[in-house]
């Protein structure tokens, strides 16, 4: 049986080893933040987010074109109208796709928004493919200042999804090596790789949409 000074030596030790821990601890992340390492996991996922945002503004810049878009070559070829309700469609499931912080770290929310937007660059594919067949259309101002803005968003959707993979890259190499995997399980438990687009046919050029 422990004497007195034994049971409190005991007692302590739990305390003692906390109490050590937690000074260690200290230690590093003093050591870490002077070198500027505990903020890197922080700031290379802000830097993702925002480039995602960047990504999310660039897909909605190109459906608010296309309402317009679609009137526009219904009064030239009104009888494409296969091609003119599967574009219709396909930004209705794009836009209806749920968008919220947790989509770029949960694969299946963002399998179904890269889906949803490749389904409907895939509907204007075959849209500006059709208006071949329409030199009145072809030469309209009102239409060709669309198409001008959406071979102008085509090419930004290119750039942002470009800068997307490259932060989600940077951060999580961070996340899944050594320190930054240490560091994120100490000081940001939360933090979680993100998803990041994975390639498509001819994905590394934007679509082309001149006439």
């Amino acid at each position: 049986m422990p004497t007195g000074a034994d049971a409190g030596t005991l007692h302590r030790s739990p305390l003692i080893a906390k109490i050590l821990g937690a000074l260690a601890a200290m230690l590093v992340a003093s050591c870490l933040s002077g070198c500027g390492a505990i903020n890197r996991v922080p700031t290379l996922e802000e830097q993702a987010k925002s480039s995602w945002s960047e990504v999310q503004n660039q897909y909605q810049r190109r459906a608010d074109l296309i309402p317009n878009l679609v009137e526009t070559v219904k009064g030239y070829a009104q009888q494409e109208k296969d091609v003119l309700t599967s574009v219709i469609e396909a930004r209705a499931k794009a836009t209806s796709v749920k968008v919220d912080a947790s989509t770029v770290s949960d694969p299946e929310k963002f399998k179904q928004f890269q889906d949803a937007q490749n389904q409907l660059t895939g509907a204007l594919g075959r849209l500006l493919v059709t208006v071949e067949r329409y030199p009145d259309l072809k030469s309209n101002q009102n239409f060709l200042a669309l198409q001008s803005q959406l071979e102008g968003t085509e090419n930004r959707i290119a750039v942002a999804r470009r800068d997307y993979i490259q932060a989600v890259q940077a951060y999580n190499t961070e996340v899944r090596t050594i320190p930054g995997r240490w560091i994120a399980a100490w000081f940001y438990p939360e933090a979680k790789p993100m998803e990041t687009f994975t390639a498509t046919p001819n994905s590394e050029r934007p679509p082309n949409v001149k006439f």
